[in-house]
This record gives C-alpha cells, sequence and structure tokens, in this order.
C-alpha cells in the first residue's frame, strides 16, 4: 500500500522556501503542501496557486498556523535569518519535524535554544546545509572513507562568492548589514564550516581569522562616479564592473527570469526592472549603500585529530563553483562541485572522477537541494533520522566554530572551540 505524502508547512515563500516546496510539485506521491505563511502578499498566494492549498491555511503570520491543532507532518521554515528562533521553538514543542535553512540563528544563544527545543520535543531537525547532500560531497566523501588517499592532514578551501552575487547578496541586498541579518561567515559561509567538519569527521578545536570589508565602501568609489548614488544616474556606469543595469537588465534580456532577478522585483519587464532600479535597494551605487560584512575572509582551522584546515571566502572573484584541495599520506584529491582529481603518491597517476548527479527538474547547489528534500521526506516518513546528515548535534557543533572564528577575527587571536560560549546558556 502507497503511504501518504509527507504534508508541509511553508513559512517563509520567498527564494529558498519556494525551492524546497517545489519537491511536493515534482514528486506529489511523496510530499503535499497544505499551508504557507509569508507576509508577503504576492509571495503567499503564488505559492497557494501553484500547490491549491486550501484558502484558511493560506496566511500571513505563521503564529496563526503554529496556534492550530496539529495538521501537518513537517514544517519548512525559509524565514530570514534574524526571525527562525520563535517559529523554530513553537512549531518544536507543536511537534513538527522541521527544515530549517541555514543557518540556525544569528547568535549562539538563539542557535542553542532551537537545538534543545527540538531535542525537548524528539523531533526531526534537518538544516539546509545543502553542500552536505550532492552528488559531489557524497562521492569525495566516500574516497575519503575508502583510504583512497591514506589519512587526511590538511584541507585548502575555497569559496569564490563572485563579484555580481556579492554586489547582490552582501552589498545592496538582505545580508548586506550585521545588524539586519548576520556577518558575512555566517551567513554565507556557514556551509563550507559545516562542509569541512563533515568531510574532516572530527571537530575543530582551535580557529582564528582574519578579513574585512576592504573594497565595497565609500572610500573605494572611483573618482569618475562623482556623487552618483544609483547606477542609472551615474556616468561612470558603463565602465563599472558592478553596473545594476548591466547585470539586471542583461538577465531579463537573456530571458534568465529567476534567482536572482526574482528578487529585485515581481514585475519581470524592462519596466518592472528599471523602476527597481530606480526606487529599489538594488540600483544603489555598489559604493554607496549601508552594507558593512566583509568582502574577504580566511579562516585557520584545527581538528581534534590534528588535521588542519584552510578556509577563503572572496566576493571579488569570478563567480563559480567551490574549490577544494585535499593533502593526504598517500595522495591528493582535487575537486571543483562537478569533477574529482585523484593524484596517487605511489604511482604517479592522475584520474579524473566525474560524479553522476541525480536525474531531476530540481537542480540548485548542483542536486543537494534535492538529495537534502529528499533525505528530509524520507525520515519524516519513516522515522529514519539517519536519513538527515545536518541534524541538530552537529549543526550546532559548526555553528560553534563559526561563531569562534568570527570572535577570532575581531580579537586577533586564537579561539578554543571546547569552551567557546559555554557560559552563554
Amino acid at each position: 500500500m502507497q503511504p501518504e505524502p509527507v504534508k508541509l508547512l511553508i513559512v517563509g515563500a520567498g527564494s529558498r522556501g519556494s525551492v524546497y516546496s517545489t519537491y511536493a510539485l515534482e514528486y506529489p506521491e511523496q510530499a503535499r503542501v497544505v499551508g504557507v505563511a509569508d507576509p508577503r502578499e504576492f509571495f503567499h498566494v503564488r505559492m497557494a496557486k501553484r500547490h491549491h492549498i486550501e484558502v484558511d491555511s493560506v496566511v500571513e503570520d505563521w503564529r496563526e498556523l503554529a496556534q492550530r491543532p496539529k495538521f501537518a507532518d513537517a514544517v519548512v521554515i525559509a524565514t530570514p535569518d534574524a526571525l527562525h528562533l520563535e517559529p523554530a521553538v513553537a512549531f518544536a514543542r507543536k511537534g513538527y519535524d522541521i527544515l530549517l535553512e541555514k543557518p540556525l540563528a544569528p547568535d549562539p544563544q538563539s542557535c542553542r535554544r532551537i537545538v534543545e527545543a527540538v531535542q525537548e520535543q524528539d523531533v526531526i531537525l534537518a538544516v539546509g546545509h545543502v553542500l552536505r547532500y550532492t552528488s559531489y560531497t557524497q562521492q569525495l566523501k566516500k574516497l575519503l572513507d575508502s583510504g583512497l588517499i591514506g589519512d587526511i592532514v590538511s584541507i585548502q578551501h575555497l569559496e569564490p562568492v563572485g563579484y555580481w552575487h556579492q554586489a547582490h547578496s552582501f552589498v545592496r541586498g538582505n545580508w548586506r548589514n550585521e545588524a539586519l541579518s548576520s556577518f558575512m561567515l555566517l551567513a554565507k559561509s556557514c556551509h563550507d564550516i559545516d562542509w569541512l567538519r563533515y568531510l574532516v569527521g572530527h571537530p575543530c578545536v582551535q580557529v582564528s581569522s582574519f578579513g574585512s570589508l576592504m573594497h565595497f565602501r565609500k572610500e573605494a568609489k572611483p573618482v569618475e562616479a562623482g556623487e552618483a548614488k544609483r547606477c542609472l544616474d551615474c556616468a561612470y556606469e558603463p565602465q563599472c564592473p558592478y553596473s545594476a543595469q548591466r547585470f539586471y537588465l542583461g538577465r531579463l534580456y537573456q530571458n534568465r527570469l529567476g534567482w536572482p532577478l526574482d528578487v529585485i522585483t515581481t514585475e519581470l519587464t524592462e519596466d518592472g526592472v528599471m523602476a527597481a532600479l530606480q526606487d529599489g535597494p538594488y540600483g544603489r551605487c555598489v559604493y554607496e549603500c549601508d552594507n558593512d560584512v566583509v568582502d574577504h575572509q580566511v579562516v585557520n582551522l584545527l581538528y581534534d585529530n590534528g588535521i588542519t584546515a584552510t578556509f577563503t571566502m572572496i566576493g571579488t572573484s569570478e563567480t563559480r563553483d567551490r574549490e577544494t584541495i585535499i593533502f593526504g599520506t598517500r595522495g591528493e584529491l582535487r575537486g571543483n562541485g562537478e569533477k574529482i582529481i585523484h593524484y596517487d603518491f605511489l604511482t604517479n597517476q592522475t584520474r579524473e572522477i566525474t560524479p553522476q548527479l541525480a536525474e531531476t527538474p530540481l537542480i540548485r547547489h548542483s542536486d543537494g537541494d534535492y538529495y537534502l528534500m529528499k533525505r528530509f521526506i524520507e525520515a519524516v516518513a519513516t522515522r529514519d533520522r539517519s536519513r538527515v546528515l545536518s541534524g541538530p548535534a552537529e549543526t550546532l557543533e559548526t555553528h560553534l566554530t563559526v561563531f569562534a572564528a568570527e570572535q577570532a577575527r575581531h580579537e586577533s587571536r586564537v579561539v578554543q572551540i571546547a569552551t567557546y560560549g559555554l557560559d552563554e546558556g
């Protein structure tokens, strides 16, 4: 007998909530969205139409859903970072299993409260660390665990965020300012610190970090740009690599109407884009914004088994996938998210390994979004928590590593993870 589809609530129907909910459209025999909450009419109406949600389960405030008797199996929480704590705790207390978009929360105390709530209620928690779930990562992990390169000694890991992604999300966009969201390492790269922990298989015990906001500030503004505050008013705009007009209109003309274009406007026409650039935050000069998050950062990590790792986040780069070199005692593995190169010390031979991606329409973050949702739905349906690769305890551990790294950056010192934040709650 075919089991009933897992019933889902979506709290936050923007970019990530929409991606996760798409799984139910592609695989309706496995999952069904039965409720949505988002304060923005366009987004909750759009999701309601796509999933044929009953009108009384389409609301602006998630509290309306949480206050009802439990009527779904799980909830996907994809609200802004600073608004994760309250719904996560409330839905856990109602007995809902939870898929929570990363990061857990913007401070250690809130992260702990979320983890304590799900553990007290014994509900399943999966966090949106999609990098763990990709076919690429699973192939890489399998090779490491097989002993192909002997023991891991050290890892170099690079996240080239990309010049336009940095400008879109972290200069003009929602994650530009620590007070409005969180610091850069948490907002963008908690993925990477978590991913390194997954590969190493041991907790981090010491961390140091360096970084700053070097370029995207008024002092770096080209003289030729004068006093212009927006790209549409700037004579220097044709020579500026961060031109909002060139980037967003270029996407429109190429008919690339998804992310990030659909973030700046819901009217995906030339008039709609131009209006957004004239009046909205995404048309601002990158040197005249209220951003304060770093545009480059290096993190040095020491794990409890002696393995070391370096992580570099760079905003001024070509936009491409992450690049990693893993140094072992018998060889190296070099990967870029699509293929893995193995070099063997014994034979001096090099070979290429290409992971097989999932055949699914749900391709974002390689196939990480697909496998995260697939495993979460399976965990909810079968109560097999091993399906979740990013559960509460290890996720809290990697978040605390991120907070410690940021403390190390601010204080110019090495921070011990074993005692980090133990007096904070």
